[in-house]
């Protein structure tokens, strides 16, 4: 069985995807951190290497798609490949740091690996307003987040929307966390998992 985590920026992916690790036995998949050999020439020219940086951590999800396919155990991945497709690189092309030409290719590629491998069983999606967001950036701290448009959080939730009611043909699991402390609040965790429990005897019980 395979469950991935989705949700913006600061939604809760990580903490949930350990908490559900801890709860339930499953193995974990988090997004790996590789070096990327585009990235350094990315911010000096974002139009010229954004195709490049796109296609290699395409390159990198894919494999760990690969080796979840292989695997015999429950799998849970925080941020799945389709998040990378349908939010961030969508983000990319509607800023014109993506040529048309390169992204109906990078498509074609991604329509193709997508037909060798199986989506999630279930895709679990934190959803969360910007404000709320915000809070939890603050809260963790990390420099590099702290100088992140409101905007651009507002157009990646845009997204993410239209990812999860549109895009995305799997089966999902919509939470909505904004009134949530799942990390916290025992009660709120019980939630969730009963919610996952449900999710998931309609689909295997």
């Amino acid at each position: 069985m395979f469950i991935g985590v989705a949700g913006n920026i600061g939604a809760g992916k990580t903490t949930l995807t350990r908490m559900l690790v801890d709860y339930y036995g499953w193995t974990p998949k988090y997004e790996a951190v590789t070096y990327n050999p585009y990235l350094e020439d990315y911010y000096k020219d974002i139009q010229r290497w954004s195709f490049n940086l796109e296609i290699y951590f395409l390159e990198q999800r894919f494999q760990d798609l690969m080796e979840i396919s292989k695997s015999e155990n429950v799998i849970i991945q925080d941020r799945t490949i389709f998040e990378g497709v349908y939010v961030f690189v969508a983000n990319n092309y509607e800023q014109g740091n993506l040529s048309k030409r390169d992204f109906e290719t990078y498509m074609r590629l991604f329509n193709l690996m997508m037909s060798m491998v199986k989506a999630p069983d279930l895709m679990i999606y934190l959803r969360s307003s910007v404000p709320h967001l915000v809070a939890q950036i603050q809260k963790r701290g990390r420099d590099y987040e702290q100088g992140m448009n409101l905007n651009y959080l507002q157009g990646l939730n845009e997204k993410y929307e239209k990812f999860i009611n549109q895009d995305y043909k799997g089966h999902v699991l919509t939470i909505d966390v904004d009134d949530l402390d799942f990390e916290h609040r025992p009660e709120d965790f019980a939630m969730i998992t009963g919610r996952i429990d449900s999710e998931l005897f309609s689909l295997f019980g």
